[in-house]
């Protein structure tokens, strides 16, 4: 045992020191960007989001009114309450809101509505930018995240909003999005290379070049996906491609879910897909244990290699918390964090396997 918490000590002191030099690299947005030089698409998916959609709608209409070279184009996606209403009201002029077409045999929900959006795009733009109902931008994010994409050569750049965590469960789940791949991710490499196993992006907000988009076969090519974002960046990258994830914290917010019960059916549904096979699920829970719970639960017993584990594992908590906008304190209750994932990946596959996955009333096979 006391081989398996210096192990495990080890294994979360690399990960932190690599944490620290990936936050090194992560790119940033410029703060003051140019006016754009391009027609640029913004495709919101909107689904039943009639309670929580205003938000995000009045800052895509001030982005507009920021940069008329901006058109914003919302999808109503065979929502049974107030949603398409909504849109069109807070929108008004400075966006078109359409009616999504009946989900095809084959196709999830999202990529269908994606594919879309894509479809019905000013064929003059030349980006892309995906946006989700939950997610506020800042009147000069598209004009920052197409910058980025440009100047950095990408086909694909993800920035990844800063997440508003309320409830206890959000607190203790949702800052592990950033920490994953800031602490696993080589970053540095994972934008220059066009390997699909070196990919991390977030569809909350997801800027794609168009040209890059078309050539992918876009989210056609990613129809039965419920990791629809991954997927697609890798699609980019066997394309030839490259793209990457970037520090969003300056341009956008997203509250993703509003207590326990959201998150825990949120995660349910895509955990599954996270790590490719049950095998790698147990792989990666099972690494995870080792390095961030195995060692906090020793230095309960005294354990020093145990204490400096744990530590460490905070350290590495902290870093990502100030550089994205988080609660550093919460960075304490690591190990009750990865525990609690860890049981929400293994629900997820027993939910794959029971065939009882489902997302706003439709099941995801």
């Amino acid at each position: 045992m006391s081989r398996l918490v210096r192990a495990g000590a080890m294994l979360a002191s690399l990960g932190t020191a690599h944490t620290a030099y990936n936050l090194r690299r992560l790119p940033r947005p410029p703060a003051e960007p140019a006016p754009l030089a391009e027609r640029v698409s913004v495709l919101l998916p909107l689904r039943d989001e009639e309670h929580r959609a205003r938000p995000c709608l009045e800052a895509l209409r001030e982005v507009v009114r920021a940069d008329p070279r901006v058109e914003v184009l919302v999808l109503d996606d065979g929502s049974s309450d107030g949603t398409a209403a909504l849109a069109a009201e807070v929108l008004g002029p400075v966006g078109r809101v359409v009616s999504g077409r009946p989900l095809p045999a084959g196709w999830l929900g999202k990529p269908w509505a994606c594919a879309q959006l894509a479809e019905l795009a000013d064929p003059a733009s030349s980006a892309l930018v995906f946006v989700d109902a939950d997610v506020v931008l800042a009147p000069h994010a598209v004009r920052a995240t197409v910058q980025l994409l440009r100047e950095r050569g990408l086909a694909l750049v993800s920035p990844y909003p800063r997440q508003l965590c309320a409830s206890p469960a959000e607190r203790l789940v949702q800052p592990l999005l950033q920490w994953s791949w800031a602490t696993t991710l080589p970053l540095g490499l994972a934008e220059r290379s066009t390997r699909p196993s070196l990919a991390a992006a977030n569809g909350q907000l997801l800027c794609v070049d168009r040209a890059a988009y078309d050539r992918c076969g876009g989210h056609a090519g990613v129809r039965r996906e419920v990791l629809e974002d991954l997927a697609l960046l890798r699609a980019v990258k066997r394309s030839g491609g490259r793209g990457g994830v970037a520090d969003g914290t300056t341009l956008a917010t997203c509250r993703m879910y509003t207590g326990w019960g959201e998150l825990r059916e949120g995660y349910t549904k895509s955990l599954w897909a996270a790590f490719g096979s049950p095998a790698g699920t147990a792989a990666v829970t099972g690494a995870l244990a080792l390095a961030y719970v195995v060692p906090p639960a020793a230095a309960l017993r005294g354990s020093r290699a145990g204490l400096a584990g744990y530590a460490a594992a905070v350290a590495g908590r902290v870093l990502v918390a100030r550089r994205t906008g988080g609660r550093q304190l919460d960075a304490l209750a690591h190990p009750a964090s990865v525990a609690v994932f860890s049981w929400l990946a293994v629900r997820s596959w027993l939910g794959r396997r029971a065939g009882t996955l489902a997302w706003k009333g439709r099941p995801l096979g």
